[in-house]
């Protein structure tokens, strides 16, 4: 699958609605106890793009955006507004938001990632689309420079040290992020006269591996 790294209308994501999805195998035993087990180690994110539109100009947006990735082909950038960035939700991103890893002296290059933590159970997310501009990074309680201390693919979320930090010593970052998905539809059914009437269309979308 081929990706352009362009971000869907922010604008029109704002408002739409959506999530994670797992998928979860349930068998049910005959003393009626219950094996669960997931195929997949991350969770995979869906969304409603049509509940965004408000206006005649924003379906020709969406008409000509669709267009251009030509449906399910192309992948694209998608900002969740209800999760894009390290910090909390009402906080602004600091460099001290996540620690990523932890160095060991040798390795030089380093995921980004998100950690969701409820009571002793956390889930470590990685990050392969930053935001070019909002990454911070440091190592332990110093931050470094950007081009000077280290490099970083936005179109991965690697991070790359110009000098491999020190055993023991934390990694941190934050950053505000994006998800990588593709329209989950090769057709898109518009009518202006229900748009005007409040009808929207109905345009999804879903997380791709990347």
């Amino acid at each position: 699958m081929t990706f352009h790294e362009v971000r869907f209308p922010a604008s029109l994501s704002f408002g739409s609605i959506g999530g994670p999805e797992r998928r979860t195998d349930v068998v049910t035993l005959a003393n009626g106890h219950e094996e669960r087990n997931t195929p997949w180690a991350h969770s995979r994110r869906r969304y409603d793009a049509g509940l965004g539109l408000r206006s005649l100009d924003d379906i020709e947006l969406l008409i000509a955006f669709f267009e251009a990735r030509q449906g399910q082909m192309h992948g694209f950038r998608w900002k969740d507004w209800s999760d894009y960035k390290s910090a909390r939700a009402s906080g602004d991103v600091d460099y001290r938001d996540q620690v990523i890893a932890v160095g060991d002296g040798t390795t030089v290059s380093f995921q980004l990632c998100k950690t969701y933590k409820s009571g002793d159970q956390l889930y470590e997310r990685p990050i392969a689309k930053p935001v070019a501009g909002s990454v911070r990074v440091g190592v332990e309680q110093d931050e470094l420079r950007e081009t000077v201390d280290f490099s970083l693919d936005v179109s991965s979320g690697l991070i790359t040290f110009v000098h491999p930090p020190a055993e023991g010593m934390s990694i941190v970052a934050g950053f505000e992020f994006d998800v990588p998905v593709r329209f989950d539809t090769d057709r898109i059914l518009t009518s202006v006269s229900n748009f005007q009437a409040g009808d929207v269309p109905n345009v999804p979308v879903v997380e791709v591996r990347v």
